[in-house]
């Protein structure tokens, strides 16, 4: 067993890459991935497909059942990867009780190449610009200390490269 595990937050709005970036980074150090999504209620889902924000009590279990995720695989030893929004700076302190050393990996991007994103992908319960609009005025962006910064105009490959490099060095 290793002396000690990553846990890793691939945060930003939707559209941002979480998923496909936070899969490349756990594949590139043999880690599991959990897509935060995956943990909404179906009751938040079918809130976020009508076009309506999920509140801070909407979020409050599902951010305790992530950072729970983080806490029993750091107690087993195991590095996680978790694609999460993570907007705002409470949520991120909500998912360090289960992980204190977690390491923040943000995407950010325009409103603009985010939309774009957002319009030009499948089928997801995430309704829009209406939505996006409204992750964007809660986003609380994490500062240079609390988290890796990453633009993602950048090719995903170069910012898994660069943050897999970092993290070895680290």
């Amino acid at each position: 067993m290793k002396d000690s595990s990553h846990c890793i937050l691939v945060m930003g709005v939707s559209g941002s890459g979480k998923s496909h970036i936070g899969r490349d980074i756990a594949a590139a150090i043999d880690a599991e991935f959990i897509d935060a999504d995956d943990y909404h209620s179906a009751v938040s889902v079918a809130k976020m497909a009508r076009g309506e924000p999920l509140d801070d009590a909407d979020r409050k279990e599902w951010l305790e059942t992530l950072g729970g995720l983080y806490r029993s695989r750091k107690a087993q030893g195991r590095d996680v990867v978790i694609g999460c929004s993570a907007l705002k700076r409470r949520y991120r302190d909500v998912l360090r009780r289960g992980a204190p050393d977690l390491i923040v990996l943000y995407l950010r991007g325009s409103r603009e190449v985010l939309l774009e994103r957002l319009n030009n992908r499948g089928a997801h319960f995430f309704a829009g610009e209406r939505m996006l609009d409204s992750q964007l005025h809660d986003l609380e962006p994490p500062d240079e200390k609390e988290a890796i910064h990453m633009d993602i105009r950048t090719p995903p490959e170069v910012i898994v490269e660069r943050f897999v490099s970092r993290l070895e060095k680290s």
